[in-house]
Formats: C-alpha cells, structure tokens, sequence
C-alpha cells in the first residue's frame, strides 16, 4: 500500500502543500503591503464544485496572476470576504487546483520548475516557438488536451485563453475546444494592474502603491451542444473584457506609458 498521498500527475501532496505555504508567506506581500489587491466576489468561489471546474482570466505577467489566484482562492475557501488578510488561510490549502502553462516558460529556470509543482499543467504552444510567434502552426500534442482532462476530472483548472499576456490578442480556440467537451463551470477573472507592478514575468516588483483589481464573475451560461466554437470565443472575450469592442476604453499600457512620460516631466 502506497503511504504517501499523491494527485492524478504523481505530486506528493504533503510536498505540494508545503510548497504552497512557503511560497504563499514570501509572496503575501506583494498583493497586501507593498501593493494593495482589490477583490471582488469571492463568494461565488464558495459556491463551486469540488471539480470541472475552468477558470478563465486575462493575462498581464507570467507567475503573478497565477499567484494571486492562489491567495484569493484559499482565502475565500476559508471564510474571507473579499480580501486576503491574515496569510493563516495557507495553512490548508486547496491541493486540486491546477493552472495552464507554456512548457517552454515553466523549463526556463529553476523557480518556474519549482512552481511547476504548485499545479502546472504544461502545454506546447503551436503558434509560438523560443518567445516569438511563428507562421506554421505546430501539431497540437494530444498529451496536453488529456491532462486538462485528468485536472478538470480532479479539481479546478486556472487557463489564460489568449495564450499571452499582451492586451487584447485573439483567444485562442482551443479552449472553446476543451469547453464543449468537457462541459466544466466556466468562471470568468479579470485582473487589472499587475502589469504596472510587476515585470513582465511577475516576479520584481516593478511599482509600488499600486491598485490591483481581481473580478470573479458568474459562472457563464453555455449551451455546450448548441453553441459554436466561434460562438463560445466570442463570449470568452467578452467575459475576461477582452473583446475588440472594449478597445473603446484606453488600454493600461497606454496609460502606464503616460504615467511614464508624466514622470519625466517632472524631472
């Protein structure tokens, strides 16, 4: 008899667990202290399912979305109203939830393969190769697909459909694809001002004193056998505020770039 607790993917739980909690302590910080994380509703994560459960955000850094979501989660499932106070929400953390990543950025150094751990589910991208996007589309590895399939049959799955962290790009279909097969509760997240405090991979604070938002939306109404792939993209886009239509507000880069150019003036 196998002692030792492990998930679909062969971590060690107890490992996973500490592993959370240290990372959970170093990074508490940096979304109550140094920057402040504006959350709202919590609640609705209460209500979900212990499984088939998918995520879907928009994407502003490679590490610190994922981490936030962390601590918003845990916290909440601990009773929390919309905040992260008192880091002790760590100490049991919610071991079944996974997250989607680029193979390519969780093999780029030692703390992404440690990260890995907490949750990733690794998937080769077929429009992007070595950081830039290419022509010829790759072979979509059926691996990838099956593994979303064994994290969604054993909790929560955290996935950024756009595949980038840029503002506005096409989501990619192949979320869609794993939505009507696998029918999960889809739970939309937008974030908001990690890019202005946070480098691009999400582990320097770049800015302090900054306001970072964390929406949890309801759960969207799909109609799994009805509705079209493009259909479903569609509301994909409008629910992570990611449409073409919302180009009509000005992006945060270019506001972060006249934050910028404001500074220098004054010196």
């Amino acid at each position: 008899m196998n002692l030792i607790k492990r998930n679909p993917f062969g971590h060690i739980l107890f490992l996973k667990k500490w592993l959370i909690r240290i990372a959970g302590v170093i990074t508490h910080r940096r979304y109550r202290g140094f920057n402040e994380l504006q959350i709202e509703g919590s609640e609705i994560l209460r209500q979900l399912p212990e499984q088939n459960v998918l995520f879907i955000s928009n994407h502003q850094t490679y590490f610190a979305d994922v981490v936030a979501m962390f601590h918003v989660f845990n916290a909440s499932l601990s009773g929390r109203q919309n905040n992260i106070r008192n880091v002790g929400y760590l100490w049991n953390p919610k071991l079944n939830v996974y997250y989607v990543a680029a193979g390519e950025t969780m093999r780029s150094g030692l703390l992404p393969k440690i990260l890995a751990y907490a949750g990733a589910i690794t998937v080769e991208r077929t429009w992007r190769s070595g950081g830039k996007d290419i022509d010829e589309k790759k072979a979509v590895n059926p691996n990838d697909t099956e593994n979303i399939m064994k994290a969604l049959a054993d909790g929560w799955v955290i996935t950024f459909p756009q595949g980038t962290t840029k503002s506005f790009k096409p989501v990619r279909k192949g979320t869609a694809h794993i939505i009507k097969q696998h029918k999960p509760l889809v739970v939309p997240i937008v974030i908001d001002g990690f890019r202005r405090s946070f480098d691009k991979k999400g582990l320097r604070i770049k800015k302090k004193n900054i306001l970072q938002s964390f929406t949890i939306k309801p759960p969207l109404e799909i109609d799994y056998d009805q509705e079209s792939i493009e259909e479903i993209v569609e509301k994909i886009e409008y629910a992570i505020e990611q449409h073409p239509s919302f180009l009509k507000v000005i992006p945060a880069e270019v506001l972060e770039e006249q934050e910028r150019l404001n500074e220098l003036r004054r010196w």
